[in-house]
């Protein structure tokens, strides 16, 4: 039996943000949080029920004392959390400024020389790769440096050999490497993986995709033999005010999964929403078998959930979102308040 239910390679990362709508060209005080796009979504996974760990590098001080202790209270296992001695030693810092309409929300990086960076694969037990049913990274993780992209892709040949599910997200991010860069690394693992998120935009751009948003996501399967392949479709109003779906595709039956959006969601913080989204679709998969009706309901339901959440981690449980999704789905008006 697998100890784990979901492991994830990534980056864990140290959030400063202002006072709510204040700047960082401003002002003096800065609230703190960990995060980083792939213990998001292990916090999230693990909050509906799952067993999750996390695979990363943090620095041997107080600060990465501190990212240890947000693993832990998200209920994220750090059995496979090294650290970092040498005198160099630092965690990756981002700082992010909420947005009000119509003003964007701003993040300036402060991750050059991290610790992940030293990070390399032979540092962790042969018998990693067989204590779990699925493992996950993103592009986030391939783009950082030569070190961990080199991880990455040896941990997923790794994994797959060992028979787990790969999940991978090409969460792109300009400011770490070019769409032609991103395209030419992604196409040489997507042979490897089973679960690929990725958005419209993105596919358009990095991938030079054409056609709708189906066609899409029937082309990655194709292509790659790739079982499910997700899109989330995301309407900014304002930065206060977003409307979210998704639409998730299964190679095996050839059927699309859709369902209405979730209108006019109050953002409290964004950052993460995406995370959470994987983070619900790969609950309901894992949980259900590989349902994919499942996992797209859960899916929309956790990222609308996380926009409402301050900070990058979730907070939720399983019996708050299947109340969530059976509301959104019901023509009746919703509860103002469960008591």
């Amino acid at each position: 039996m697998n100890k784990f239910d979901l492991l994830s390679l990534g980056e864990i990362m140290l959030r400063l943000s202002p006072p709510m709508n204040e700047r960082l060209t401003r002002g003096n005080s800065l609230e703190k949080n960990v995060g980083g796009a792939e213990l998001n979504v292990l916090s999230g996974v693990a909050q509906l029920g799952l067993r999750t760990g996390v695979i990363s590098k943090v620095p041997a001080n107080d600060i990465g004392e501190y990212a240890k202790n947000g693993i832990r209270f998200v209920g994220v296992s750090d059995d496979y959390l090294l650290f970092d001695t040498s005198k160099d030693a630092r965690l990756g810092i981002y700082f992010y400024e909420n947005g009000a309409y119509p003003r964007k929300p701003r993040i300036c990086y402060d991750r050059a020389h991290s610790s992940i960076q030293k990070i390399v694969a032979s540092e962790f037990p042969a018998d990693m790769y067989t204590q779990t049913k699925c493992f996950h990274t993103t592009g986030i993780t391939l783009a950082l440096c030569h070190n961990t992209k080199q991880c990455a892709i040896e941990m997923m040949k790794k994994f797959k050999d060992a028979g787990a599910l790969i999940s991978f997200d090409v969460n792109f991010r300009s400011n770490l490497w070019s769409g032609d860069q991103a395209r030419e690394c992604i196409n040489q693992i997507l042979p490897l993986v089973d679960i690929f998120f990725c958005s419209d935009s993105t596919a358009r751009l990095t991938f030079n995709k054409e056609g709708d948003t189906k066609d899409i996501l029937r082309s990655f399967a194709n292509e790659y033999d790739i079982s499910i392949v997700a899109a989330t479709n995301r309407l900014v109003h304002s930065p206060k005010l977003h409307s979210f779906t998704s639409i998730i595709y299964k190679k095996e039956n050839d059927d699309f999964y859709e369902e209405k959006p979730y209108h006019h969601i109050d953002v409290v913080d964004r950052i993460g929403s995406g995370d959470a989204y994987i983070s619900g679709v790969l609950y309901g998969l894992l949980k259900y078998n590989m349902d994919a009706k499942a996992a797209l309901e859960f899916g929309n339901a956790t990222a609308s959930v996380k926009n409402t959440i301050p900070g990058d981690l979730q907070s939720l449980n399983k019996i708050e979102i299947e109340q969530i999704i059976e509301s959104h789905k019901s023509e009746d008006a919703s509860l103002e308040m469960i008591r």
